[in-house]
């Protein structure tokens, strides 16, 4: 049997090493991230190397996808920092009959989340403090001694009140306070003159107010 084996030329051999020299290395799969619909709300492209070909038809079919996706304007923070912008308007702003003490309470439901946190605070206490100080020695008019009203209301409010702000009986109470509100301003003056250059700005106040509880409750 020794004598019968082939024996291979060193040319061969050669050859041999070459080809398995040639061979193309293992393929490895390419995993590509791919977004899920719990992704954050953003603008992204993924483009995915291992989709674009060219198809039997001469179609190109790349693998380039793009998420779009729109950030909702109405949520229920942005609503909140509306109905707190439009409430200062509205006691600082001039005429108007509304009774603006209702303010406050409305102010203490809607306020946002951070404002409630800086009013509770250390600053908030410290800007309390000096308020009261300037309250003992000078004069302040009404429309400057609500909103200081407003910052001690929210920091003796009970953890019981304060629970309110995110239930549907504290939605129901704001909505009631702006309607009584909106009631009260265009009651007492006609539709014409609430839109006055005097009245303008308390009217489209009380007009955001009234909307936003509305959309707080939906």
């Amino acid at each position: 049997m020794s004598r019968m084996a082939m024996r291979v030329s060193p040319s061969a051999s050669s050859a041999l090493s070459l080809l398995n020299c040639k061979q193309p290395p293992p393929v490895s799969c390419i995993r590509v991230p791919c977004l899920s619909r719990s992704s954050p709300p953003s603008l992204s492209y993924t483009f995915n190397p291992l989709r674009s070909f060219i198809g039997h038809g001469g179609s190109r079919s790349p693998g380039f996808r793009v998420h779009c996706y729109a950030p909702a304007p109405l949520t229920p923070p942005n609503l909140q920092w509306i109905s707190t912008i439009s409430s200062v308007v509205l006691i600082l702003a001039r005429g108007t009959a509304v009774p603006k003490s209702y303010i406050v309470p409305l102010f203490a439901l809607q306020a946002p989340a951070g404002v409630v946190s800086w009013i509770k605070g250390r600053y908030g206490v410290w800007t309390a403090f000096l308020a009261l100080l300037i309250r003992l020695f000078f004069y302040i008019p009404g429309e400057l001694e609500l909103p200081f009203l407003a910052l001690l209301l929210l920091m003796v409010a009970p953890y019981e009140a304060m629970k309110l702000r995110y239930t549907k009986e504290g939605a129901v109470i704001s909505l009631l306070i702006s309607v009584y509100l909106a009631f009260q301003h265009f009651s007492r003056t006609s539709l014409q003159q609430s839109f006055d250059q005097g009245s303008i700005v308390a009217t489209l106040a009380v007009i955001c107010i009234t909307v936003v509880s509305l959309l707080l409750l939906i």
